[in-house]
């Protein structure tokens, strides 16, 4: 099916565009995450992802915390955690605050990575955007921030 065909087959009525929205948001993950995997041989995107939530961190964070952050298991993040670490990016250690709990810990190989990427990775970026004025980029924000809202209400259902 084309897109333009889809687009038609769906812009009827709410209850089909919620479909079709839903549906691409499940779509258009897979199709980043297939060319993002594709592009960096040494990190999935979901390590990336989780690289660069323990790089934006002040604290080190909890295995429990990354994965409420990402929106997976512990046990997911743990995996996770277990390559990298192997790989040479983190180390996880026992929480000093809780000794129950392990938290992920940046190694210098991570700063290194991420000076090495970023130019390519903000490039990347630009070119998802760059059809998008700043308007639609503000309403897209505050759609998406709803969206993880929404997400958040349906868990507690």
């Amino acid at each position: 099916m084309e897109l333009n065909h889809l687009i038609q087959a769906f812009s009827g009525s709410r209850e089909k565009q919620e479909k079709a929205i839903f549906s691409s948001l499940f779509i258009i993950s897979n199709k980043l995450q297939t060319i993002f995997d594709y592009d960096s041989s040494d990190i999935s995107l979901k390590q990336f992802m989780l690289l660069t939530m323990i790089r934006q961190s002040q604290a080190p964070l909890t295995l429990t915390k990354l994965g409420q952050l990402l929106g997976c298991s512990r046990q997911n993040i743990k995996k996770l955690a277990i390559v990298l670490e192997k790989k040479g990016y983190v180390v996880i250690e026992n929480n000093p605050l809780d000794v129950r709990t392990y938290s992920m810990i940046s190694t210098p190989k991570l700063h290194d990575y991420f000076e090495e990427i970023a130019e390519h990775h903000n490039q990347c970026l630009a070119n998802l955007f760059s059809s998008y004025t700043d308007e639609e980029i503000q309403m897209l924000f505050k759609l998406m921030m709803g969206m993880h809202k929404s997400v958040e209400q349906l868990k507690e259902v």
